[in-house]
């Protein structure tokens, strides 16, 4: 019988641990098969996160280089600068990219440095407690905004990728989600754009994903995916931000 589906290389036989209906899992999975089609195992490293991805390595079968709060793109560069025949990305949350790492994310952008951005926006501090994050939406719930976020005290989300495009140093930025299977598509399409932007050594390259967090929401993982599409995406629409590559 001919086999159409099983487990990418690059991916440990291991247990997500992430609650159901995550969407980490869902990009872990694109992430690794990206990996297995590019052929690139031996040469890509991976930095994970403080927050819910921060036990990442325990899932990629590839080279992991853990980051701390909000440094990815610092971790990244070093490992770039001192290994510049590597393949480096990085695996951040919208708490970890957008709060505590604005800084180094804003300046590794700006300086073009070589790496690749994955940036996961469900919207709340997930490992946490569901507290606000920087994107949490206007109207939104939370542990720290139980009667909705408020523009007038908590300010509105802010659009880091939208930021990080009038930089200079980026090349490509696309805002993706895995709310849907044509959605989840695209993603894979855009980071696998975004690997080969740096293969090409053309600068620094960011996708952010609007991803699904069931439990911090407090819905289902049905409803949880159908308020990214109805509501996430008001506040954070789907599309290319900037791409001054073109075709790769």
């Amino acid at each position: 019988m001919k086999k159409v589906f099983g487990r990418p290389k690059n991916l440990k036989d291991a247990v997500f641990h992430y609650c159901p209906g995550c969407g980490h899992s869902i990009v872990h999975r694109l992430i690794a098969e990206i990996i297995d089609e590019l052929n690139i195992r031996g040469k890509v490293i991976g930095v994970p996160p403080a927050g819910c991805a921060v036990l990442a390595y325990n899932y990629f079968d590839i080279d992991m280089g853990e980051a701390p709060h909000g440094r990815g793109a610092a971790v990244a560069t070093g490992l770039k600068r001192s290994l510049p025949d590597r393949i480096v990305f990085t695996y951040q949350g919208d708490g970890d990219i957008a709060a505590i790492g604005t800084a180094e994310t804003i300046h590794a952008a700006n300086r073009g440095e070589n790496i690749t951005v994955v940036f996961i926006n469900n919207g709340v501090y997930g490992m946490t407690g569901g507290q606000m994050a920087p994107t949490t939406i206007i109207g939104q719930i939370s542990t720290t905004t139980p009667g909705g976020r408020n523009k007038d005290r908590d300010g509105v989300p802010i659009d880091l990728s939208e930021m990080l495009a009038i930089t200079n140093g980026t090349v490509y930025i696309e805002r993706t989600a895995v709310d849907s299977p044509k959605n989840i598509i695209r993603t894979k399409k855009a980071i696998t754009k975004a690997f080969r932007v740096q293969m090409a050594g053309l600068g620094f390259s960011l996708v952010e994903v609007l991803s699904p967090c069931p439990t911090n929401l407090k819905m289902s993982p049905v409803q949880a995916n159908e308020w990214i599409g109805s509501k996430m995406t008001t506040h954070f629409p789907l599309k290319v931000i900037k791409d001054t590559v073109g075709k790769l």
